[in-house]
Formats: structure tokens, sequence, C-alpha cells
């Protein structure tokens, strides 16, 4: 009964601030809503950048080579385009990581840090991550990535920028909002334990979830028949306030179908283990990771964008927009159980 109370009272506050438009009785002008910004995540836009970011240019991306270094260009430029500072100096969006840390599988490599800074609460950081590297070239094949995880970088890239709208609106998030693009995932998620174990940017004390995007462009086989869904993992696992706003949220603006098969404790892939959400999670910081299963091109070479499904992709980047959202601007900090 508690949780269901606590539920329904997450349900009202979302809606009550997040989908009214308040208007000035000497101006009229109309306050734009969340909805206004997560509608400029769109389709047409996703599909550009998976195009260029998962073309053969750019080599698969493997940690440390010349594509992987086009790759956290790419990244960069979009945030300088955006007017999206980073975090680290003027300028310098990348972390770099030495070599020694890669223990031999990569050469050094840098993950690609942004920031939207807080109005109310700039000192507590929401981290929305997703990795950037993938498996490069073998045989001769390029290894695009386009899915993975091409899908989870675009993603991030097109919620920064509907972010930067809210705040040349004037609304700028209450809490500090962190853009994090990580290398090394492939080899072993050396980008966020870089990031989490010997270089935290924002304190990992201040840090109040991550949202961790990893393969949302797809569909699996066991979907093939209802495609509006998404995996959740690890929503549940230290907060149990973070998995009900994240139900609330999708209730009162998505309604896709949140599969925990991959949640479960017993779950033998361990794909809990196997993102870079874990590295947060092991401090007792809250994650959610969105996933949409494996497919058939899964770590092959076919792993193309045309084989994207980008009305499917932009619904599940909103679905997490919305989430980060209610995350960064609701009145207390996500708690952990």
């Amino acid at each position: 009964m508690k949780k269901l109370v606590l539920l329904l009272s997450i349900t009202i506050m979302v809606c009550n601030c997040g989908t009214s438009q308040s208007v000035s009785s000497k101006s009229k002008k109309i306050t734009p809503n969340v909805t206004d910004f997560a509608n400029t995540i769109t389709t047409e836009e996703l599909k550009t950048m998976l195009y260029t970011y998962a073309s053969d240019e750019f080599e698969g991306r493997r940690t440390g080579e010349p594509g992987q270094k086009k790759a956290v260009n790419f990244i960069k430029d979009h945030y300088v385009n955006l007017g999206i500072p980073s975090p680290i100096a003027d300028g310098d969006y990348f972390q770099e990581i030495p070599e020694a840390f890669f223990k031999g599988k990569a050469k050094a490599s840098e993950n690609v840090l942004a920031y939207i800074k807080g109005s109310e609460k700039p000192n507590e950081v929401l981290i929305i991550s997703a990795h950037l590297d993938h498996e490069g070239v073998k045989n001769g094949e390029v290894y695009n990535g386009a899915d993975d995880d091409g899908s989870g970088t675009v993603a991030i890239l097109a919620m920064a920028k509907a972010f930067k709208n809210a705040v040349d609106k004037g609304l700028r998030p209450k809490r500090s909002i962190l853009f994090l693009h990580v290398t090394g995932e492939e080899l072993g998620l050396f980008g966020s334990q870089y990031y989490a174990d010997v270089d935290p940017v924002f304190p990992l004390a201040n840090t109040v979830a991550n949202l961790n995007i990893d393969m949302i462009g797809r569909i699996d086989a066991k979907h093939e028949g209802n495609p509006n869904y998404v995996y959740l993992i690890g929503s549940n696992k230290l907060s149990t306030e973070l998995h009900d706003l994240s139900e609330a949220v999708n209730k009162t603006y998505s309604n896709i179908e949140l599969d925990y098969t991959y949640n479960d404790d017993n779950d033998p892939n361990r794909f809990y283990y196997r993102s870079d959400h874990y590295n947060f999670a092991k401090n007792n910081i809250p994650v959610i990771f969105y996933f949409n299963g494996t497919h058939a091109d899964y770590h092959k070479p076919t792993d193309t964008p045309d084989k994207i499904e980008y009305e499917l992709l932009a619904k599940r980047t909103q679905l997490i927009f919305y989430t980060a959202w209610e995350i960064a601007n609701r009145e207390e900090r996500i708690k952990l159980d």
C-alpha cells in the first residue's frame, strides 16, 4: 500500500510540474513545457547523426585508434556548436585516460564530457552516459556499431540539445546534468571505471543518479510483434524511489512497455554488470540501464545504421529525456533504500 501511495504521489507530481502551461496575466506569453522540448528529439536528426557516426569513415571506433579519435571530435563539435560547455576547462571536453590504465587491450584514449549547470542545486549532478567506442576493423571489415552504441551516443546528443533549448527559454534544470560519453566499454568498462574510480569530475557523493544508454535502436526477437518496449535494468536495485519515478514518468508521457526480464538477480546474461552504469552502481549511485536486447547483428559488421528503427529510437530517447527532466527538477534528490 505504501508503494502504491508513493507511486500515485509521484505520478501526480509529474503531471503537475511537467505538462502544465502557465500564462502570464501581463504578457499572455505561454511558458513552454517539457513536452515541447522532448519533441525537439526527432527521427530525422537522430538518423542524420547516426549515419555519420556509424559510417565506415569512423572505422568502428576502436578505443585509441584513429576512428575513435574522429568519434570524440564529432561529439565535441556537437557540444561546441550547441554552446554547451565542458566541466573540465574552457574548451577542453576530453578526460584523458593514459595507456597504462587499459592494461595493454588499447592506446591512450579519452572520455568526452559536457554539462549544463543547475540553477538551484548546481552541486547535485545527474549523469547521462553512453559508450562511444566499438569493435573497430577486423579482417578488413568495419564493425560500425550503429546500435552498439551509436544509438546511445546520438540519443545523448539529442537530449543535450533539448535541455539546452530549455535553458535558452529560461528553464534551466535545478540540478546539473553531465553528458558523459565513455571510451573503452567494449574492452572492459574502462572509461566509466576511470571516471568513477580515478577522476570523478563531480564528487560521487553529489551524483544523484546515472541513466545509462547502451543499444536502444533495434528490436530483439522476443518483441518482433510488439516493438513498443525497452528493457530497464537496475532501476530498483538501489532506489525504489527511482524505480517508481521511472514508472510514473513513462505512464504520464510515453506508455512504452518497460520490460524487466534482465533485471532479475539470476539473469544468466548478467547484463547488470556488463555496461557502464555498473561503475556507478557499485558506488551506491542509483542507476537505470536502457537496452533493447541483443539481435542477430550484435557485435557483427552488419550492425549498420540502415537497420535502426528511428521512430522507436526517438521515442525511447524521449522517455529517457522525460525521466532525466524529472530527476533534475524534483525538489528532493533520489533517495537510496
